[in-house]
């Protein structure tokens, strides 16, 4: 388990201290003078800094030098974003404080919401002998049930609906998405050229619009930092614990991270997504460089796709397209990156072995198309 913790701030990428203290005292109630400030290192696109002050720890997300003009790195979106979820009752988000728009603070602009404190499982936590398996099925089963809870959220009556175009919203994905791997190919891979031509003769059928995270997974979540001995404490007014008893209350979830994707659209893209990244324990060895969920206890695929259906009553009939789409987009996002290393725009060698995870991950996507499972 990683604590979501920050480190000292990359060189170039500094903030103006003076300027900034200023302008958040000035603007967020007992802010307090800045003490210190450091930067997460995950990433690789919107800026993330953890701001200290005497009272109280913030988080700032800004746009990458030199980028902020770019609607992929849309300041204000972001904060609305989390404003209208919080608005909405879902809670599994940080709390925004303000968004500043002209740029005159720290030269881009920014906003600021509050640090949530907790830990992220990443795939090297698939070797951590404290995850039983009865702690890693209480994580999935929390895990896809907070999935589920977003999607039943009304986009209508929270606005929710203003942050996306719903409408032919599957049909603009796969489109995009071939486009994409068309102008990153570097390799002749017939099961790339099947899935797509398969995607775009299937009409999957009509779900209503939800709102979507569109990058759900382990590592954009964060949750409570260990179990917690409640023994001595009353967990409800019916159940009182002896307060001599061990009793352990499981991790839950303490937010979720990421939102610069998410959009209103067919919420099975969604979860096509999350199965997408899901690797079960025969999978290829592979794809268990990017997650844990292979290990004992987590749910299998099939059990997510059951789960998710009783808990929001969606027709779940055509959920093999939306894992073959899943599996295709990251295949898709790895090629993307294998053909910069393979052109020269890189020379970080661990892209070198990138285009095997095209080719596994689209002989994953051909299989399920033949076998209709996924």
């Amino acid at each position: 388990m990683q604590k979501d913790d920050a480190v000292k701030t990359r060189t170039g990428e500094e903030l103006e201290q003076n300027n900034l203290e200023k302008y958040l005292i000035e603007n967020i109630p007992d802010f307090g003078k800045i003490t210190r400030i450091t930067q997460f290192p995950g990433g690789f696109s919107n800026l993330t800094y953890l701001i200290e002050s005497e009272n109280k720890e913030f988080v700032l997300r800004r746009p990458p030098f030199g980028n902020y003009v770019k609607s992929g790195h849309d300041m204000s979106r972001e904060f609305r974003v989390l404003s209208l979820l919080k608005n909405a009752g879902y809670n599994h988000v940080p709390q925004p404080f303000i968004y500043e728009a002209t740029g005159d603070v720290i030269g881009a602009p920014f906003y600021i919401m509050e640090r949530l404190n907790g830990v992220i499982f990443r795939a090297r936590d698939a070797y951590n002998p404290d995850l039983t398996p009865d702690i890693m099925k209480d994580l999935c089963e929390k895990l896809i049930d907070n999935l589920s809870r977003l999607h039943n959220l009304n986009i209508e009556t929270t606005e929710l609906i203003s942050l996306g175009k719903p409408e032919n919203y599957v049909l603009r994905q796969v489109t995009g998405w071939i486009k994409r791997y068309e102008q990153a190919q570097t390799d002749d891979i017939a099961d790339m050229k099947t899935i797509a031509e398969w995607m775009q003769s299937f009409t999957p059928r009509f779900q209503s619009p939800a709102f979507l995270h569109n990058d759900y997974k382990f590592d954009n979540v964060v949750w409570t930092e260990r179990t917690i001995d409640v023994g001595q404490w009353t967990l409800d007014n019916e159940n009182q614990k002896n307060p001599t008893s061990n009793v352990q209350h499981p991790m839950s979830i303490v937010g979720v991270l990421d939102w610069e994707m998410s959009t209103v659209g067919d919420p099975l893209m969604d979860l096509g997504a999350m199965l997408a990244y899901w690797c079960e324990k025969n999978d290829a060895p592979f794809t268990k460089n990017f997650n844990l969920t292979w290990i004992d206890g987590c749910l299998t695929r099939a059990e997510i796709i059951s789960r998710y259906a009783e808990k929001t009553g969606r027709d779940l009939t055509d959920i093999n397209f939306y894992y073959i789409f899943g599996l295709f987009k990251n295949a898709v996002i790895m090629q993307q990156i294998y053909a910069r290393w393979k052109s020269g725009a890189t020379t970080d060698s661990r892209f070198a072995n990138l285009i095997d995870g095209v080719h596994e991950l689209s002989r994953m996507g051909v299989n399920s198309m033949v076998n209709g499972k996924w």
